[in-house]
């Protein structure tokens, strides 16, 4: 099985166990390194990380987020950023709010956040 293979078969096993049981958090010590670059590849997801580096933890809610895509889109770029251990949401009411795993990540994967954040959009 090739590298690219064995990622996207990781990458299908943690979205469907997010699917079957609700939201499910990795921590970023448990990502391969190719995942979380993967993760912070997209432009759409670098946003959503700026957004929520500047706001305190569990302030912002996932329907809040000003992102040129669908609702279905939105939900698999969370989805991405979740199974990459750089984000945590949780559920009050009706609301998920998100919080950016900056100290957990930046343990697992010095600097790189530092280097995605920097970046002018």
């Amino acid at each position: 099985m090739s590298v690219r293979q064995q990622s996207n078969t990781l990458r299908e096993r943690k979205y469907d166990s997010a699917r079957a049981r609700g939201l499910t958090h990795v921590h970023p010590r448990d990502v391969p390194l190719q995942d979380a670059l993967t993760a912070v590849a997209d432009p759409v997801r670098r946003a959503i990380l700026r957004e929520l580096a500047g706001l305190p933890d569990w302030t912002k809610a996932f329907g809040t987020f000003d992102l040129p895509v669908t609702k279905a889109t939105r939900s698999h770029h969370f989805a991405v950023l979740r199974a990459a251990g750089l984000i945590e949401q949780r559920d009050e009411g009706a609301r998920r709010l998100n919080r950016l795993r900056r100290p957990e990540f930046d343990e697992a994967f010095p600097g790189l956040l530092d280097l995605i954040l920097a970046e002018r959009p």
